[in-house]
Order: C-alpha cells, then sequence, then structure tokens
C-alpha cells in the first residue's frame, strides 16, 4: 500500500516545513490525495536539515553570548576586588 497524503507547496523555513509535517502526519483521505514523489520528500528532507542547521546556529550564538557575557562580568568583578584591595592596602 503507496503512502497517500495531501501535498502543497509551501513556503521555505521553518513554518513550511511545520506545515508540510503537519500534512504528512494528518493523512486526510480527500479526492485531492496523491503518491509522495521523490521529489517530494527530497523536499521535506532538505527543510528538515535547513532548519536544525538554523536552530543549532542560533542555539550556539546564544551558548556564546552567554559565555561572552559571564567572561567579562567575572572580569569586572575581578578588577573591582583588585581596586578594593589595593585601597584597603594603602589604609
Amino acid at each position: 500500500m503507496a503512502l497517500l497524503l495531501e501535498y502543497e507547496e509551501v513556503g521555505g523555513g521553518a513554518a513550511g516545513t511545520a506545515k508540510m509535517f503537519y500534512s504528512i502526519l494528518h493523512c486526510r483521505h480527500q479526492s485531492k490525495q496523491q503518491e509522495v514523489t521523490a521529489k517530494q520528500l527530497a523536499d521535506i528532507g532538505y527543510k528538515t536539515f535547513s532548519t536544525s542547521m538554523i536552530l543549532l546556529t542560533v542555539y550556539g550564538g546564544y551558548l556564546c553570548s552567554v559565555r561572552a557575557y559571564r567572561y567579562f562580568q567575572r572580569r569586572s568583578l575581578r578588577r573591582q576586588d583588585a581596586e578594593e584591595q589595593k585601597t584597603s592596602g594603602v589604609l
């Protein structure tokens, strides 16, 4: 038995991929059914891969920015501690 589903051309990006998966997961038995072609499966795979790479890039940027923020916070605290030690040592 072939996999039958409603396939519609949708825009790119994560929203397009989500719509495509929604239509795959909720196979509708209507008059507009057709078999999934190799091109459509390739499109789904490509959009899924592209979306996952975008999400990984965004998450990596988030992790990098958090680490940089913490680095500069610690450096600022160390400088303040050094200044306090200098002033308390003089008195």
